[in-house]
């Protein structure tokens, strides 16, 4: 089997970096890369995400440049006047972008997130017919 695949193990996907979050005092914060899965339908390409955590108001899809970047944060689910006593879940966010080919019809992308899985279906664009030119004389 080849180890040539662009799309590696989960366990060699999930990183731990450690980034300054702008939104709070001296806390640093995680960045995960979440493990992909991806797979070919009749109509397109279908990708799936584990996002535990991630709510529908902490996630952003975006295209620019043919990158599909996803984004999403989690945030910690203790109350205001708790103290983490013993924690084996680092809060942190979601990262990951990839480089879509121009097979993919960009208009018709949807997306849905259901219990920490995120599906997007890359449908694929519809293929230009030939035609013929016409060539005039001077």
């Amino acid at each position: 089997m080849s180890t040539d695949h662009p799309i590696k193990p989960s366990q060699d996907l999930v990183t731990a970096n450690r980034i300054e979050d702008s939104t709070s005092a001296a806390t640093d914060r995680f960045v995960f890369t979440p493990p992909i899965d991806i797979f070919e339908t009749a109509d397109g390409l279908v990708l799936r995400a584990d996002l535990p955590g991630v709510s529908l108001d902490s996630l952003e899809l975006q295209i620019q440049d043919n990158r599909l970047t996803l984004f999403g944060r989690v945030e910690t689910l203790l109350p205001e006047d708790a103290v983490a006593v013993h924690r084996e879940f680092e809060v942190g966010d979601f990262l990951r972008s990839f480089i879509l080919s121009d097979e993919v019809d960009y208009d018709r992308i949807t997306a849905r997130l259901s219990h920490g899985v995120l599906e997007v279906e890359l449908p694929r664009a519809a293929q230009a017919e030939p035609r013929r030119i016409q060539v005039n004389a001077e």
